[in-house]
């Protein structure tokens, strides 16, 4: 595998700030995605936003002291979809958008979702979720988390603090209920989140689980440890990098064991999260709204006893489903075009049998069917 072709990849992919809405480019097909069963169907609207955190915030030694947040939401039936492309890109299909247009005009207010990309990638690495939750009548906003994310250089900070990821979603709700476009026409009372890998991590941790790095640490010291305390691809020397961040600089550690809990948050889906060891069973059981989990059943790169089935046993009414088979982990990152597969297979091929578009589609359908019944108008 040349890791060199992969970051360049998915730094590609996160650095869409500045991105076009082209013409039809070779390669980038529509995903299957809003065949979906729902009620609504909507055409998908995108925007780009920036959000500057009014309190001190801690960047994770990242290049940008803002937000970069990528939104989905429903617009007008007459509104104009193309493929999203992105110069230089052409190993990812990113759907079908029409950037800027305006949200569609409904009595009702809109429930909100805000998503969390896996380590060292990017919001535009979920777009296939963001794109289906706004074709079926949600206002998605995925957010780069500052120093995990591939639109700038990685950081070790960014990659290691995992705990400040939740407090991310939380500034992204805020900047998103304060928006001039989108604020009015969200119901602050239904909100929702959902997350991949890491960002599965987040789930837990804006549910209300409580991390405890040193618990974590011993873990990996122990012999269960087996792959499960390796670095990323996306980062190769971390383990030693968090060890000498964390000896050198035992302050980083000085909100780890906060709750980062946001009680706006009703509801968090969770594909193949991580980090299990990381959170104890003690809290986990304090976690009182409803968690949604989903994995492959090959997934090396987050063992399932560690993780999903560790945090599905563990928390109160959490449910999970197992994709079976040879469904790995990558399997929820966008689905890619024939160059993809050929230039980045880590990434973009999955094990004989596996049909990405499949697994994606099942996925939205579940998710669709949660925050439907968990994000329920509040009555009265």
């Amino acid at each position: 595998m040349n890791m060199a072709r992969v970051k360049r990849a998915v730094r590609v992919l996160g650095a869409a700030v500045a991105v076009s809405v082209l013409p039809t480019s070779p390669g980038l097909s529509q995903p299957a995605l809003k065949s979906s069963a729902g009620s609504d169907s909507y055409k998908v609207g995108m925007a780009f936003r920036s959000f500057v955190p009014k309190e001190s915030y801690d960047w994770r030694g990242a290049r940008e002291h803002t937000l970069n947040v990528v939104v989905w939401y429903p617009t007008d039936a007459i509104a104009r979809e193309k493929p999203l492309a992105i110069h230089g890109l052409d190993i990812f299909e990113l759907g079908r958008v029409a950037q800027d247009a305006p949200l569609v005009a409904k009595a009702a207010r809109f429930p909100l979702v805000v998503i969390s990309h896996g380590t060292g990638g990017s919001a535009l690495s979920m777009a296939w979720l963001g794109e289906a939750l706004a074709a079926h009548g949600y206002v998605a906003a995925a957010v780069n988390h500052p120093g995990n994310n591939a639109a700038e250089p990685y950081t070790a900070k960014g990659f290691s603090i995992w705990w400040e990821r939740a407090r991310d979603l939380s500034e992204t709700i805020s900047g998103m209920l304060a928006d001039a476009k989108f604020g009015d026409q969200i119901d602050p009372e239904r909100i929702g989140s959902a997350g991949f890998s890491l960002g599965g991590y987040t789930m837990i941790a804006i549910a209300g689980g409580i991390t405890d790095v040193q618990g974590f640490i011993r873990f990996c010291d122990s012999p269960n440890a087996g792959g499960t305390c390796t670095s990323p691809p996306e980062f190769p020397s971390l383990v030693e990098d968090f060890r000498k961040l964390i000896r050198e600089h035992p302050e980083v550690l000085q909100h780890s064991g906060n709750s980062f809990r946001d009680a706006r948050v009703r509801a968090v889906f969770a594909m193949a999260p991580g980090l299990g060891p990381a959170i104890p069973a003690s809290s986990l059981k304090t976690i009182s709204i409803p968690v949604e989990i989903v994995a492959g059943g090959s997934d090396q790169n987050v063992p399932l006893a560690l993780n999903a089935k560790y945090f599905a046993a563990e928390i109160p009414g959490a449910r999970l489903h197992i994709f079976p088979g040879n469904v790995g982990h990558y399997v929820f990152l966008d689905s890619c075009t024939e160059v993809g597969r050929k230039t980045v297979p880590m990434l973009c091929v999955d094990a004989q049998g596996v049909d990405r578009d499949a697994i994606h589609a099942d996925t939205v359908r579940r998710a669709l069917q949660f925050f439907r019944v968990t994000l329920e108008p509040k009555s009265g």
